[in-house]
């Protein structure tokens, strides 16, 4: 029988997590929901108490609307390609067919997330240029030079070039991180399947996805979560332009925060954000039914 004492052992071991916790994610997160309540700047002295004024404000401005569509584009294109695209891009790797040049291709494949988002944001700046860029040249090339255009220049592309930019960093450490699920699949249910007749593509779905599930609902989280706070590579490649058309909410509360200043309204779209991010990976949790006992 386990004494009292014993018992709160247990909780000392949490005791520092929950302190780090506290202190670095749930009591700013509190405080930033108080500042919102205030109009005022960096070096203000005193706030000015408003309210919820700047979360009436945030359903009336329209980059915020903008900006939230833009992100939701992150997190669709993402779903499509960082995590259906890696799963299959995974699944091929380790097949039989590339086991010889699997250790090479996944070398390729996880380069780019070793590269910083800087460099890689003045390489694709190059690759967009509308005189000499790479893409354009290509498309001359291949006769199809009516779809040249300034994509970072054009309000209609600009958001999806940015997208295109960060699919091609990011795939490389999803797909790792499938790899690694694959290969802890038990051998003896491929080899059934191979037995029962069932091709490639049958094996994939009724062995590897069903096999990959958990690690499938954590890339999703990443994926999904990742595409809310989005910020390095629309602020560097456009800074959100032309206008408004590739701003995103986590560009949005810097400009609004550090350029106009406005540490309260900043201080909302911080908030918005963290409850956007919260829902989304609440349903996911709920759709997914991740961790429960079949």
């Amino acid at each position: 029988m386990v004494s009292r004492k014993n018992k709160w052992i247990p909780f000392l071991f949490l005791l520092p997590s929950l302190l780090f916790l506290g202190i670095f994610i749930y009591i700013p997160l509190i405080q930033n929901f108080y500042n919102s309540l205030f109009e005022f700047s960096v070096f203000s002295q005193t706030k000015e108490f408003v309210g919820l004024k700047a979360f009436k404000n945030l359903f009336q401005d329209q980059i915020v609307t903008t900006a939230f569509i833009n992100n939701i584009k992150y997190a669709v294109i993402s779903v499509l390609f960082q995590v259906f695209f890696a799963l299959v891009l995974a699944a091929i790797l380790e097949d039989k067919l590339f086991r010889r040049a699997a250790p090479v291709l996944r070398i390729i494949y996880f380069v780019p997330v070793m590269i910083s988002i800087s460099v890689i944001a003045l390489l694709f700046g190059f690759i967009y240029n509308p005189q000499i860029g790479i893409l354009n040249s290509f498309l001359e090339l291949i006769g199809l030079e009516n779809l040249a255009k300034p994509w970072l220049g054009n309000s209609t592309t600009s958001i999806y070039a940015v997208i295109a930019m960060s699919q091609w960093q990011s795939i490389g450490f999803i797909t790792m991180l499938f790899i690694v699920a694959i290969q802890k699949i038990p051998k003896e249910l491929y080899e059934a399947a191979n037995i029962d007749g069932a091709g490639k593509i049958r094996k994939f779905f009724s062995i590897t996805v069903p096999q990959v599930k958990e690690t499938m609902f954590v890339n999703l989280l990443i994926t999904v979560t990742g595409s809310m706070l989005v910020f390095n590579e629309p602020y560097i490649l456009t800074n959100g332009g032309p206008g408004f058309s590739s701003m995103t909410l986590a560009v949005h509360m810097y400009q609004e925060g550090f350029v106009k200043d406005n540490m309260g309204y900043a201080s909302a779209i911080a908030t918005l954000i963290f409850i956007l991010t919260a829902v989304f990976a609440v349903i996911q949790i709920k759709v997914s039914g991740t961790g429960k006992e079949e």
